[in-house]
């Protein structure tokens, strides 16, 4: 799950200050997210699936399928 996380972001050639803002909280803590060294809370998961527009069971490396579900109405 955590490389996923830093791959995405990579991808889209952000900083872990850039993820650390949008998730408000600090570039130490969205750090150690990616390194392993915390769990992510869900909620944390739930913003960025829908940032990164896949699903949260892509995130947890339990798929390889990118797209996301669909969502409630």
């Amino acid at each position: 799950m955590y490389r996923r996380i830093r791959d995405l972001r990579e991808d889209r050639d952000l900083l872990q200050t850039d993820l650390a803002q949008y998730l408000n909280c600090s570039q130490v803590c969205y750090s150690h997210y990616e390194n392993g060294r915390r769990d992510i809370p869900t909620e944390v998961l739930i913003r960025l699936s829908r940032y990164y527009d896949t699903s949260v069971d892509y995130l947890l490396d339990l798929t390889n399928e990118k797209k996301p579900y669909p969502r409630k109405k």
